[in-house]
């Protein structure tokens, strides 16, 4: 890898992890501390590797060189050595250094708690999923800005606003314990959920970005997959759930760059090493007899790896719905539901089901109602996707409801 490759390369893969294990050490307190050190770590890497060459190991050389900072700054600056330090030498014993301690183990533990630390319930959703994806992911404010089609001031602002109310809180960035799992293990796999759905759903146009925040909340959820008391049936449930998602990630939109319906994917483009990953995690899953909205709709995306229309599979997609409205409502899952219906009854019933719905500032329940009525009142369907029309807000979702009006328009006479 050429050095202006590498450099990226590793300041994605290295720079969370020493921001973890830095930030575990200092307190969130002291979180500018610990992205100042990294920071300068890889500007000095930037520096001496264009002078004298990439070193044989440049990730030792970046832990070398962030352990020295660390140290350098803990012995330096005044305010550290009478609070910070003071507070770090209770638990080493007499004589010996404060260790910066960068083994595979420690980075591990360290994540883990970061995890539980960043998705504190003191943040609203959105901050938590920031947060998420520059502490943990090692985003820059411009990407995250990229994801959320805004501007860099405002996501500076956002961070900021995250990680002072986390001090105020005064959260700690520790191994959470057993009654700490289970109270906030919800709240951790609802942030990874959203962050793999900015991803997936992302109305940015850059798809790589896209794909890279799939692929962290992924790597995040595996993260509490391999810890024994994180690894339980939700954490597996949700994993696959992703999994079968992310099969299907290069088949929904063309080259183009325009979506491309469920029914009009291309097949061959569905990866088979995920949806097999998938089905271990989900058989992992059902080893608990307590059912999550995870489960149900991981159940609901492997049905989805099966491009035939079948009776058997419809019906069965139809239950898992009736049963996730039940177990969680949410206004998406019902519309979702009443396609199931179209394709396991009627069409006929499933526009009495949406039309109950009434969600009249969702362009997706516009445009699920044109698609209903075609063929069966096909101008009252070309006044449900113009109303879709004006809510859309995306080139690519404005493309797809243009494309299905004029199928319709190109197919007949209107009735």
């Amino acid at each position: 890898m050429e050095r202006n490759e590498l450099i990226p390369h590793l300041f994605r893969t290295e720079y969370r992890k020493m921001i973890s294990v830095l930030s575990s050490l200092f307190g969130f307190e002291h979180i500018e501390l610990a992205e100042d050190i990294v920071s300068d770590t890889f500007l000095a890497a930037t520096e001496s590797w264009s002078a004298k060459g990439v070193p044989e190991n440049p990730t030792a050389w970046l832990y070398l060189v962030a352990k020295n900072k660390a140290k350098n700054w803990l012995k330096r600056d005044t305010f550290f050595q009478q609070k910070l330090v003071a507070d770090l030498m209770r638990n080493i014993p007499e004589g010996e250094e404060i260790e910066i301690d960068l083994s595979a183990r420690n980075i591990t533990d360290s994540q883990l708690a970061m995890i539980f630390a960043v998705c504190h319930p003191c943040n609203p959703a959105e901050s938590q999923v920031a947060l998420a994806l520059n502490l943990l992911c090692g985003f820059g404010a411009e990407e995250i800005a990229d994801a959320y089609l805004t501007t860099k001031t405002v996501i500076y602002k956002r961070l900021s606003r995250a990680k002072e109310k986390l001090k105020e809180a005064g959260i700690k960035i520790e191994q959470p314990t057993f009654s700490e799992i289970n109270d906030r293990l919800e709240t951790v796999l609802k942030t990874l959920y959203l962050l793999f759905s900015e991803g997936y759903y992302s109305i940015s146009h850059n798809t790589v970005l896209r794909k890279d925040l799939c692929v962290e909340a992924m790597r995040l959820n595996y993260l509490l997959i391999e810890q024994p008391h994180t690894n339980q049936p939700a954490v597996n449930a949700l994993l696959a759930l992703m999994c079968f998602h992310a099969s299907r990630f290069d088949a929904r939109v063309n080259d183009t760059g325009e979506m491309v319906l469920y029914q009009e994917q291309d097949e061959t483009l569905w990866n088979r090493e995920l949806i097999e990953r998938g089905e271990y995690y989900l058989n992992q899953a059902a080893a608990s007899p307590v059912l999550t909205r995870f489960h149900l709709e991981a159940a609901i995306a492997w049905w989805h790896t099966h491009k035939e229309d079948s009776g058997e599979k419809w019906n069965n997609i139809l239950d898992l719905y009736n049963q996730l409205l039940v177990l969680e409502y949410s206004p998406i899952a019902a519309l979702n539901r009443t396609y199931a219906i179209a394709k396991a009854r009627s069409k006929e019933e499933a526009i009495v089901e949406a039309e109950k719905l009434q969600l009249t500032d969702n362009h997706f329940y516009y445009s699920l109602l044109g698609n209903l009525y075609t063929h069966i009142d096909d101008k009252k369907a070309i006044q449900h996707y113009e109303t879709a029309l004006k809510q859309a807000n995306t080139p690519a979702d404005i493309a797809l409801i243009e494309k299905n009006i004029r199928e319709i328009k190109n197919k007949k006479p209107l009735r």
